[in-house]
């Protein structure tokens, strides 16, 4: 059984509808991105995806179901957002999916100067990563302050 919410495209869907894709979302949708500690190999991708399918067919808040969507970005970025005008995510429901997301990672490591493009994980819109606000360099984010100076 899917949900199709007044006022969205048809493709944004809960309970057992497809959930992937952001384009059925609006620009302010609540965002949560998740970044793995290193570029998914194809079994481990399908994988993932197929998981996060599920959890968030199950996802609800107080009882309600959620108008979530989700997509996996550079091979290492997950992405999960809310249209919020029917349904909030609350506290107990953003806890089940950090919980979610925390099964699923592991430790980065790397080398970082101010030209390596870092992705911000904290943008709270998906406007935001439509209009390329989490993707930048890193001398020109939020990242620059951990960089050693004269790095970029």
């Amino acid at each position: 059984m899917s949900d199709s919410r007044p006022g969205m495209a048809p493709e944004a869907r809960t309970v057992a509808g497809s959930i992937r894709g952001l384009a059925a979302l609006p620009d302010d949708a609540r965002l949560w991105i998740f970044g793995a500690s290193r570029p998914l190999g194809e079994q481990d991708a399908a994988s993932l995806i197929s998981s996060t399918q599920r959890f968030l067919e199950e996802w609800a808040a107080h009882g309600r179901a959620l108008a979530v969507a989700f997509e996996w970005l550079h091979n290492r970025f997950l992405l999960v957002a809310v249209h919020e005008d029917r349904a909030a995510a609350s506290g107990c429901s953003i806890d089940a999916l950090v919980h979610y997301v925390k099964r699923l990672e592991g430790e980065k490591r790397g080398e970082v100067d101010g030209n390596t493009i870092v992705f911000d994980l904290t943008v709270q819109r998906l406007g935001d990563v439509r209009n390329g606000g989490w993707e930048r360099a890193a001398a020109s984010s939020w990242h620059a302050q951990l960089l050693p100076s004269g790095s970029g």
